[in-house]
C-alpha cells in the first residue's frame, strides 16, 4: 500500500488533485486506515487509466462515467470499448494533426538552414518542390495538404 504521498511523487501528481479525484468518486474501492487514504494497485492503476483519458481530452465527468461503468462489471464491457475507441480516433487525429504541425518545422528548419547556407532565400524557393531532398519533399507535401 501507498501514501498520497507517495502516489503524488509516483506520478507527479499534486496531492490535491488526487483528493479531488477521491471526491469526484475515481477511487470507489479506496482503503482507510485512521481517516488516512491507502492506495493499492488497483488505484495505482486507475491513475494511469486516468491520466490516459485526461491526456485524450476526456473531462473528469467523463471519466466518472467510465468509472462507473467498470463497477457495472461485464455487462458494461461494450460500453467501455465503444469508449476507449472513440478516443482512440480522437488521439489518432490529433496525431496527424501534429504530425503535420512537425512536418512544417521540419521543412521550415531545412529551409533557414539552407537560407543561411545560400545567403538569400530566393535560391531555396527555386528549389520548392521539385528540387527538394526526399525526405524534405515528404515533409513539405505532408505540411501542405
Amino acid at each position: 500500500m501507498y501514501t498520497i504521498g507517495q502516489i503524488s511523487e509516483m506520478f507527479n501528481i499534486p496531492i490535491s488533485t488526487l483528493r479531488y479525484y477521491d471526491k469526484q468518486g475515481l477511487f470507489p474501492h479506496m482503503e482507510r486506515e485512521s481517516g488516512i487514504r491507502k492506495f493499492t494497485e488497483n488505484e495505482i492503476e486507475a491513475i494511469r487509466v486516468i491520466n490516459c483519458l485526461k491526456k485524450s481530452g476526456l473531462e473528469i465527468k467523463d471519466i466518472k462515467k467510465f468509472m462507473d461503468l467498470c463497477l457495472e462489471g461485464p455487462k458494461s464491457y461494450s460500453k467501455r470499448l465503444e469508449l476507449f475507441k472513440n478516443q482512440k480516433e480522437i488521439v489518432e487525429e490529433e496525431i496527424k494533426h501534429m504530425n503535420k504541425v512537425l512536418d512544417m518545422i521540419k521543412f521550415k528548419c531545412w529551409y533557414y538552414e539552407q537560407a543561411i547556407r545560400f545567403g538569400n532565400e530566393e535560391d531555396v524557393v527555386d528549389m520548392i518542390p521539385e528540387k527538394l531532398p526526399s525526405e524534405i519533399k515528404d515533409s513539405y507535401k505532408n505540411s501542405h495538404e
